[in-house]
């Protein structure tokens, strides 16, 4: 394939990663809770992931003693943080939800400084200062249509700060012997078998016998389409390299604040705009600059 191939690919599954954010907002819209939400999204992401893996003749068996990484993965990269996220987007505008999200990479930064799986660079030191500077200007009172909003901000953050210490800990420890798209979906079994008793027991869970409306047809979308996304961007991780990949971020940033626009009629101040290209450059200062290996 040609680096403009890629790049298609690059700007497809960014967008759909990006509708995914708009997606929540309105799964969350008539007051369905964290738990139910996430039992629903990790076991349609189990049946997708199974039966890719059954059409393409890779095993579908989890083995016991990968359990524990699966269990790991599961919590770091959808039970915490979505439990946080789910509820911070129906409070958050989506936009804001998606420039929020973007700060993975610049809080990454330190954490790998701490697991020592990085180095440290004056210029990545600056991106940390305008992420972080990014996430002070949409606290400010004129940043967002309701001050009170701000208070959820902190509890937006959780999510990145989760996924950040997900892939320093793989950077770290390594997948321990497991493919990509393995783990996706022994996170996804594991995580779904997790949440239904969590689900019940708090009396989150949805019955999808019900009059099915925007907030049901949502959550089965974005599921579908995370799961999709996610697994075109393990094989173009594959194929054309981890740092290339990586520019990912900026196109479900950009496409989150717009599909926000475009499906929610959200408008935002210049103080969010503001926000949003102190983080895209805190995100480009922090990206590694030496193409890694594959």
């Amino acid at each position: 394939m040609t680096p403009l191939h890629f790049t298609a690919i690059l700007l497809a599954v960014g967008t759909g990663w990006g509708l995914t954010q708009p997606l929540t907002k309105i799964a969350v819209s008539e007051g369905y809770q964290p738990l139910g939400l996430i039992f629903w999204q990790l076991l349609i992401g189990a049946l997708v992931l199974f039966l890719l893996r059954l059409c393409t003749g890779k095993s579908i068996a989890l083995p016991r003693d990968k359990l524990w990484f699966f269990l790991l993965i599961a919590a770091l990269g959808t039970l915490i943080p979505n439990s946080f996220s789910y509820r911070a987007a129906a409070e958050l505008p989506s936009g804001v939800m998606s420039i929020v999200i973007s700060l993975v990479p610049i809080v990454a930064f330190p954490m790998a400084l701490l697991f020592r799986v990085d180095r440290f660079g004056w210029g990545r030191l600056a991106g940390l200062i305008a992420g972080l500077g990014g996430v002070v200007i949409l606290s400010e009172p004129e940043a967002l249509p309701d001050p009170a909003m701000a208070l959820w901000l902190p509890i937006a953050v959780i999510a990145p700060i989760c996924y950040a210490l997900e892939g320093n800990v793989v950077s770290k420890w390594g997948m321990h012997g497991l493919g990509a798209g393995q783990v996706l979906y022994g996170a996804c079994v594991i995580g779904a078998v997790l949440a239904l008793p969590l689900a019940l027991a708090t009396d989150q869970f949805i019955d999808p016998r019900t009059h099915w409306n925007a907030p049901e047809f949502a959550l089965v979308l974005g599921s579908l389409i995370h799961v999709c996304v996610y697994t075109t961007y393990v094989w173009l991780v594959s194929r054309a390299g981890a740092v290339f990949a990586a520019q990912v971020a900026y196109v479900v940033t950009g496409t989150g604040v717009l599909w926000a626009m475009i499906l929610l009629s959200e408008r935002y101040s210049l103080w969010v705009w503001a926000a949003l290209a102190l983080i895209l450059l805190g995100m480009t200062l922090v990206r590694p600059r030496t193409q890694q290996t594959d």
